[in-house]
């Protein structure tokens, strides 16, 4: 096939407010916006069980597992197929994540008031975290005034 024959490459998908995500890039891109979500678990379309969480990871990796426990959800898109982005009846958006018969709903939850969000809510590895990356930030500007 000659360059004047190749066929037309259609464009990436284009995905507003609802759609079904199957790129496992695409689906953690979008989990990674999450914060505070209220979580559903359905087996067989049977409610199995729900809850409040924070998501404290998202990762993509072959075989360790999404857990979620004591408030807290770490997400292996791995463990599921495909997600499907919509709209529940009260404007909610929600994210399905599907894997055969599981279904694990979340829905954000958005604090009116920022303020409301306090430190007691994050966990003491993502308190370390913030403080080292600030730590380190600082000890750069203190190197570089040195070289100068």
């Amino acid at each position: 096939m000659s360059k004047e024959q190749t066929p037309h490459k259609l464009p990436a998908p284009c995905i507003i407010d609802s759609g079904t995500i199957v790129n496992k890039e695409d689906m953690k891109r979008l989990l990674n916006d999450l914060c505070h979500v209220h979580y559903i678990h359905s087996i067989d379309k049977q409610f199995h069980s729900e809850g409040k969480g924070w998501i404290l990871e998202v990762f993509n990796h072959p075989s360790q597992s999404t857990l979620i426990a004591n408030g807290n959800l770490y997400i292996n898109i791995q463990s599921f197929d495909y997600m499907q982005l919509s709209q529940s009846l009260e404007q909610e958006t929600c994210f399905d994540l599907i894997q055969d018969n599981r279904r694990l709903r979340l829905i954000p939850i958005v604090n009116s008031k920022p303020e409301q969000v306090s430190v007691k809510n994050i966990d003491a590895a993502t308190i370390e975290a913030m403080v080292t990356e600030v730590l380190a930030a600082r000890w750069d500007v203190q190197i570089d005034d040195e070289d100068f």
